[in-house]
């Protein structure tokens, strides 16, 4: 017997479709390039974000949201491969696709915050490192692009096998936040609260912010510290 329990908070589902609008966005900007790497660079400030709420949500969030209730241990990974797996949200291997992805999608932030393009496009960590450097991170930044693609077209493909072999539908819980389980597995998951969402969501826009303006700001005040000191000479 089947049951219907809820298994993907509001917070994770709208976390993990504005990143594939996101990802999406940066993909067709960095493409264009031109005037559109302004945007591209904007869009990379906005998965920043969505990645460190992904982070600690992983922590604090619902029961499925947190990475220890499916992280891919050699244990359940084991049982997984031997057919003897049960759960409610991502299945082992699954879980080591949801790590892939974040990890790239990390790196390939990480490495933008120092990139320049040559022209007029500079990463707001830009000033931090020497030319030199930048330009090596810019094609890491470039060429990990490819590892990300990869692991989306695996992403879509399983989707597709569990859709048509497996006659599991992984998108509809996405969109819903529902899914159907055996009634022997459908155990109460533990609901994160406003001020948990609240919390991860300041985090998530203060290091933002900090990250993506900040060294701005404090190359203004050094600036104008070091405009201060200069004294006219008579």
């Amino acid at each position: 017997m089947k049951v219907t329990v809820h298994v993907w908070d509001l917070p994770l589902r709208l976390f993990h479709w504005s990143l594939v609008v996101a990802v999406t966005a940066a993909y067709v900007t960095a493409k264009v390039g031109g005037s559109w790497i302004d945007w591209h660079g904007r869009i990379g400030a906005l998965i920043l974000a969505l990645l460190v709420f992904r982070i600690v949500w992983g922590f604090v969030g619902s029961t499925h949201a947190r990475f220890v209730t499916f992280f891919p241990t050699y244990t359940r990974l084991t049982a997984y491969f031997r057919g003897r797996w049960q759960g409610i949200g991502h299945n082992p291997l699954g879980a080591l696709s949801v790590f892939a992805l974040l990890a790239v999608m990390t790196a390939q932030v990480l490495t933008g915050l120092f990139a320049n393009d040559d022209i007029g496009f500079e990463g707001p960590l830009y000033p931090l490192v020497d030319k030199s450097l930048s330009d090596r991170l810019t094609g890491f930044h470039s060429q990990s692009f490819n590892a990300l693609l990869a692991l989306l077209v695996l992403h879509v493909v399983a989707i597709v096998f569990y859709r048509w072999v497996k006659k599991t539908n992984l998108v509809r819980p996405m969109l819903t936040g529902k899914k159907e389980v055996h009634k022997s597995i459908a155990t109460p998951a533990f609901k994160a609260g406003i001020m948990r969402l609240i919390v991860s969501v300041l985090l998530s826009g203060s290091l933002t912010w900090g990250v993506w303006y900040g060294s701005n700001y404090l190359d203004d005040t050094e600036n104008h510290y070091q405009t201060a000191q200069i004294k006219p000479s008579f």
